[in-house]
């Protein structure tokens, strides 16, 4: 049996794959729902990960870890890939929400992935903005 899909932010996808504060949210989720995504994902993982030991959160060993289980994770998702409808859905996002470009173009590949209609679809992130326009687009929050 498969699970349904949702769209996840790598801010949800990160803790499963080094120990932090939202790791039990995220492993549970991860029992609920598989797993969609925008492109540019593997690079906001590693970008996480590298940052967290950065700041001395993690050592050598579980960034050699957490990349290990973001690539065995990365096996399993669906990426939606760039286009020119998404870049321009990006702009608009922009010109309405408060978004870095690169939330607006991971919001606009969710849009994307959902054919345009995110009610009933589910969209999971640990950022409260993302969130908030998440949920005033349409999508589900969990």
């Amino acid at each position: 049996m498969s699970l349904p899909i949702a769209f996840w932010d790598s801010s949800a996808l990160l803790p499963l794959c080094v120990e932090q504060k939202q790791t039990g949210k995220s492993t549970a989720l991860f029992a609920i729902y598989g797993i969609a995504v925008w492109w540019s994902t593997p690079v906001e993982i590693f970008s996480g990960l590298t940052r967290l030991m950065r700041m001395g959160q993690i050592g050598p060993h579980e960034l050699r870890s957490g990349k290990r289980v973001a690539l065995t994770i990365a096996a399993t998702w669906v990426a939606t890939q760039p286009s020119a409808r998404i870049a321009a859905d990006a702009c608009s996002l922009l010109e309405v929400h408060p978004l870095s470009a690169a939330d607006a173009l991971q919001l606009a590949a969710a849009l994307e992935w959902c054919e345009g209609k995110p009610n009933g679809n589910v969209f999971l992130t640990f950022d409260r903005r993302l969130a908030a326009v998440a949920a005033s687009a349409g999508f589900r929050l969990e």
